[in-house]
């Protein structure tokens, strides 16, 4: 069975960094796309940082400049270095990938069960 497990969040002051780690297991053939996804209390989820075809194609405008999302292909893990960081950015924060199984198949969503990340002012 295909799962994504996040680790990584925690509670940090204002200005500190944590960096979030999402570990994809199963029998995997492909990974793509991979993101970052967080929904904050009162507000709807939204795309936070995603990665395909090796490569970082979208962060979200509040988040510019703060965070870096990288991928581990060989250990199939995901990450999101999140630095400078404000009350703002507390929130659920989700692994979500497109995970093929076989060639032939089509890839289906995963998401893990969320990290909680807490900034205090």
């Amino acid at each position: 069975q295909e799962r994504l497990v996040e680790s990584g969040g925690g509670f940090v002051q204002a200005g500190g960094s944590l960096r979030l780690s999402c570990a994809a297991s199963g029998s995997i053939l492909d990974l793509s796309p991979m993101g970052w996804y967080r929904r904050a209390p009162g507000k709807q989820r939204e795309l936070v940082a995603n990665f395909a075809s090796g490569v970082p194609i979208y962060y979200v405008d509040s988040m510019k400049g703060r965070i870096t999302i990288t991928r581990d292909s060989a250990e199939n893990t995901l990450y999101l270095q999140m630095n400078s960081l404000k009350p703002d950015d507390t929130a659920v924060y989700y692994c979500n990938s497109l995970i093929r199984t076989t060639v032939a198949g089509m890839p289906n969503s995963y998401w893990g069960q969320g990290t909680q990340v807490t900034v205090s002012s």
